[in-house]
């Protein structure tokens, strides 16, 4: 199946998701559902974003990680492939996007409070010192 005629299937698979696009990316597609990037078409191969939980789901099943290479590395990210048989079945493929969509609105949450955090810490200016969360030690006082 040509990577073309792969996109389409996978998109004809998914097409219950809200907002579902894909965007082209470094020879590959992102794909997006409502505006979060959760999976991945590349070579003829479908990743969702994991997590540690739900990549234990595929591992299990023998699927392994996205990966390329940088730099004479091969690198890895939190994006695993899917099955082929959930892959064929339009049901579970919904079910385990699902998830995928919730576990890249998760990171992107976490991504958006420290942003918003560090926005606020900037915007301030009776701010004098910030107390790090980490240790419960106490950071060094802001300078403006």
């Amino acid at each position: 199946m040509s990577d073309d005629s792969f996109k389409e299937f996978v998109l004809d698979q998914l097409s219950a998701l809200p907002e579902l696009r894909a965007r082209a990316m470094f020879g590959a597609h992102g794909l997006y559902s409502d505006g979060r990037f959760f999976a991945i078409l590349d070579e003829g191969r479908l990743f969702f974003k994991t997590d540690a939980q739900s990549q234990v789901d595929y591992t299990t099943r023998g699927m392994g990680p996205f990966t390329y290479e940088m730099k004479g590395r091969v690198l890895s990210m939190g994006y695993h492939e899917v099955p082929p048989e959930v892959l064929e079945n339009r049901t579970e493929l919904a079910v385990w996007a699902g998830r995928a969509i919730q576990i890249a609105g998760a990171k992107k949450l976490v991504r958006k409070r420290r942003w918003d955090l560090q926005s606020r810490l900037h915007r301030s200016s009776d701010f004098s010192f910030a107390v790090s969360c980490v240790g419960g030690r106490q950071a060094l006082p802001v300078q403006r």
